[in-house]
This record gives structure tokens, sequence and C-alpha cells, in this order.
């Protein structure tokens, strides 16, 4: 075997991925997903420390496509910084990228654990926002709104990206959810 192949991360990702959802997280080790992916242990820890790792891939690349966003914001004004904040990471859900999505979410809802460091990945991502923003001279309340902001719309087009009956691409379905939620705001009562 090769000492380096190309795609061995995707590969590896990709096989676990499978196994998981045929055998559960808990019936899969690390040699089986190793072996599926036509690679060894070695190759495996050389990406991730655990097995769990294959289902968090790409946290510092998540938060800086929302901070690139943030960079590109024409003004200060918080909602022209939520609408560049999440048309950063638009670029990360490709429409090849869903089945993958849908099938970790999956095993994410299987596990408390999994959904604790989801929602701590999130925390992160709110805490990394509302300090960038601090940082452009935003309100300390104004920056926590905005960042909480960001996060709530992105896992609500998120959720509805990955629902079995979707195929729209996730930047519309973000921009949708952002519509809306600008919507509730501007809405006036009767």
């Amino acid at each position: 075997m090769a000492r380096w192949q190309s795609g061995a991360r995707e590969r590896l990702q990709a096989a676990a991925i499978d196994l998981f959802a045929e055998h559960g997280f808990d019936g899969v080790t690390v040699a089986e997903i190793a072996a599926a992916a036509g690679l060894t242990e070695r190759t495996f820890f050389r990406y991730f420390a655990d097995k769990r790792e294959v289902l968090f891939p790409g946290h510092d690349e998540f938060e800086r496509n929302f901070l690139q966003g943030l960079d590109k914001a024409p003004d200060d004004d918080p909602v022209s910084l939520i609408t560049a904040a999440l048309a950063g990471v638009a670029g990360l859900f490709p429409d090849e990228r869903r089945a993958w999505s849908r099938t970790r979410s999956a095993i994410l809802q299987a596990h408390p654990g999994f959904q604790e460091r989801e929602l701590l990945k999130m925390s992160s991502l709110t805490s990394t926002l509302t300090r960038a923003l601090r940082e452009r001279g935003i309100d300390p309340i104004a920056a926590a709104l905005a960042a909480e902001t960001v996060g709530t719309i992105f896992r609500t087009a998120f959720i509805a990206w990955i629902a079995e009956d979707e195929t729209r691409p996730f930047a519309e379905i973000q921009d949708d959810v952002l519509a809306r939620w600008h919507g509730l705001l501007t809405a006036r009562r009767s």
C-alpha cells in the first residue's frame, strides 16, 4: 500500500458514515472503518484521534467561513453583518454533501453525547461571532443578539436542507429562512 493516498480522509469519512448507518456507531471499530476505506488503522489515526472525530470534521473551517463572511459585510449594520456571516458559510454545503449530512444528523440524534457536542460547537460559534462583532465596535448586546441570530438561522436552514423531501440548494434555503426572520421583524400588528 502506498505511504500516502489522495483522498484518504474523505474515504475514511465515507466508510465510517456508511458503517455507522448500517451497524450503529457503537457497532463499528476503527479497524473496520480503515478496512472499508482500503486503508490501515495507522492511516486512520493520522487523520482522526478516534472514531467520534469522523462525525465532527472541520470546526475551524466552519467558524472561519462565518468570520470571512463578516469581513465582507458592506457596513456595520447588524442585519448586514448577519446576512454577510450567513453568506460566508453557504458554500460549505454543496448538494453532494446533503446525503452525508442527513446520515450524520441521524447518527447524532441517536447519541445524547453527540447532540451535546453539536450544541457545544454551535455555542463556540456564537461566542466567536459575538467577539468578532464586538471587535468591530458593535454594542455588546447587539453583538450577542446578532451572533445568536446567525446560529438560529443557520440551524433552521440546515435542518430544512437535510429534510428527506428537500431538494433546494442550501444557500437558497438559508436565504429563505433569513427572509422569513426579517419578515418577522418588520411585520406590523393589525
